[in-house]
């Protein structure tokens, strides 16, 4: 195995790590907890780009359904992913996807930002849907308790990343862990 694809794969457990200590630390504020956990989201496909992005959450997702404690408020297991918040833990998934397929594709500042918009916005449309199909809400009052408290600090993670993804990724391709 070459050196570059043994540091991707450290890389991609010390982003599901990331994923893992960032997500369980959260405020409640209702049906939806605001956490840090999509930040990490997209920081980990930023880096990793779409694949390997996409395995980091699948694998935090995993560990989270075989019972470590690594969902929003140290909580875990399967009830989560089939609860209420189940459609925003799943809507992760696609989040790394548009976000990593945008980085791998775009080397330009904004294109990258509309991949980790777009993504935000399938997760916000799963995590609804899911959210008022379990607690049995209109999709609107859903929308209220699971989107628009959110908006800003969903806005800041995106601007967040797109300054400190590229000097990490800069940093991580001048240390030989990532191909330039």
């Amino acid at each position: 195995m070459k050196k570059n694809h043994v540091y991707i794969l450290v890389l991609t457990a010390l982003m599901t790590a990331v994923i893992c200590v960032l997500a369980p630390i959260s405020v409640p504020v209702g049906p939806v907890p605001i956490s840090l956990a999509t930040f990490a989201v997209l920081l980990a496909a930023y880096l990793l780009g779409w694949k390997m992005g996409l395995c980091s959450v699948a694998l935090y997702l995993l560990l989270g359904l075989i019972g470590v404690p690594v969902f929003a408020g140290y909580s875990a297991g399967l009830a989560n992913l089939v609860g209420p918040t189940g459609g925003y833990l799943i809507g992760y998934l696609p989040l790394a996807f548009a976000t990593g397929w945008a980085v791998e594709r775009y080397q330009d500042a904004v294109r990258p930002v509309l991949g980790m918009i777009v993504g935000t916005l399938v997760l916000y449309v799963l995590g609804t849907a899911w959210l008022a199909l379990q607690m049995h809400m209109s999709f609107s009052q859903a929308l209220g308790a699971g989107v628009i408290p959110f908006l800003p600090g969903d806005a800041a993670k995106i601007v967040v990343t797109a300054v400190l993804g590229p000097i990490l990724k800069t940093a991580l391709k001048k240390a030989g862990v990532l191909e330039k």
